[in-house]
């Protein structure tokens, strides 16, 4: 079943209205990224990974041609380039989420784009409606058990033992 990770653009207090912006990116093979890589770099806005392919695809023509590789050569070291780029399309449209400030927010397992659309969707909803749209908690998680909290028994650790060594070694200070 496909993988699909889910990017949020970093908006201060756009909270439910970002959700229109979310972008789902499914990990694996990506024929048409493979089959024609500039258009699909192009249809997807990867302006910085089309200039990156353009340069590797020129530097390996050339420097094929420089050793003196024949024809099939550059003809078969293109192919493994276009597979390649299949195989890393789903991370380049990562990494330019990335650079533009998104960040994943989720990670989905469905069968197609719409499954995992409406999958993710019905978890973030459940969660924005228990944390009443407080996004900071959600980025942060909840205190640590350790955090002085009146009213809760595990908020202190127990005392440690006096006297004795725990480990080791023993206190600093003490007797040898």
């Amino acid at each position: 079943m496909p993988v699909y990770t889910v990017h949020a653009p970093v908006m201060n207090d756009a909270g439910i209205r970002a959700a229109d912006r979310f972008a789902f990116v499914r990990d694996g093979f990506h024929f048409w990224a493979a089959l024609l890589g500039p258009i699909w770099l192009v249809w997807h806005g990867l302006w910085l990974a089309l200039i990156g392919w353009i340069v590797v695809m020129v530097a390996v023509g050339i420097g094929m041609a420089a050793l003196g590789a024949g024809g099939n050569a550059i003809f078969l070291v293109d192919i493994l380039l276009a597979l390649l780029m299949g195989f890393e399309a789903a991370s380049l449209r990562r990494w330019t989420l990335s650079r533009r400030n998104w960040r994943q927010v989720d990670i989905v397992v469905a069968e197609d784009w719409e499954s995992a659309e409406r999958r993710f969707f019905d978890r973030w909803t459940a969660k924005q409606r228990t944390l009443v749209n407080d996004q900071l908690a959600v980025d942060r998680g909840g205190p640590p058990p350790t955090r002085d909290i009146p009213g809760q028994p595990f908020s202190r650790p127990p005392p440690l033992p006096s006297g004795e060594i725990i480990g080791s070694f023993p206190e600093p200070g003490g007797a040898r």
